[in-house]
């Protein structure tokens, strides 16, 4: 695999959605996906890694990717995308310079962050956990993204659009492996689409969107080799 420059992460990040949305497949149609499917698992176009496939195509649950980011979704509670980038050399450099958990948080801060930012204006970060147990140290980021809910529109509650854009919440969990830098990301459903019975606290929000990133992390099976700048 080619080593990406570190201008490259925020551009490929910023285009990933769009990107996906030209490649979205029914699993029966998997071919035309960047990466292929083994029975139940979606393995990445690299071979970086295997995950199980966490929607049914008979609920309306889709595939869609790149070279780097494969997205999970159906319209009742599940977007979920995993994104694995190779750590060129200034990355590496940043990553055994700063540290694990300093590491990770530039990361998400100067990367993922302004990503959120330029499609939904306003977003932010709401909080952030350090998991040092986790694959040699783990990042959980909380972001709210004002109208940058996936299930803006499927409120089935309510049965009618909101007044106002739904401000999203969406638990990131930033990570490397192999010299793999992952973000795996998913939006708490709930928030919007149970807006008139939805009663979370913040810190119940947090634990659910943890357990919940932490899941899908320990469902993902590694199978590549570690990446050399």
């Amino acid at each position: 695999m080619p080593n990406l420059p570190s201008a490259m992460f925020i551009r490929l990040l910023r285009h990933s959605a769009a990107c996906a949305a030209l490649t979205t497949v029914a699993f029966a149609q998997d071919g035309v996906m960047a990466g292929h499917l083994e029975r139940d698992l979606y393995v990445s176009p690299t071979g970086e890694f295997k995950i199980p496939v966490p929607v049914l195509p008979e609920l309306g649950g889709t595939i869609s990717d790149t070279d780097n980011v494969v997205t999970f979704s159906d319209g009742f509670n599940t977007h979920i995308s995993v994104a694995c980038f190779p750590q060129d050399a200034s990355q590496k450099w940043e990553f055994d310079t700063r540290g694990v958990r300093d590491y990770l948080l530039y990361f998400f801060t100067g990367f993922v962050l302004p990503d959120f930012q330029s499609r939904f204006p306003g977003s932010n970060i709401e909080s952030a956990r350090f998991l040092p147990g986790l694959d040699n140290g783990a990042l959980i980021a909380f972001a709210l993204l004002p109208g940058g809910s996936f299930f803006a529109g499927k409120n089935s509650v309510l049965g009618t659009l909101p007044e106002k854009p739904a401000t999203a919440k969406r638990g990131n969990l930033v990570f490397v492996h192999n010299r793999y830098v992952y973000v795996i990301s998913t939006e708490l459903a709930e928030r919007v689409t149970q807006q008139s019975t939805y009663h979370l606290t913040v810190k119940q929000e947090d634990d659910l969107l943890s357990e919940r990133l932490t899941t899908l992390a320990n469902r993902l099976i590694f199978t590549g080799k570690p990446h050399t700048p």
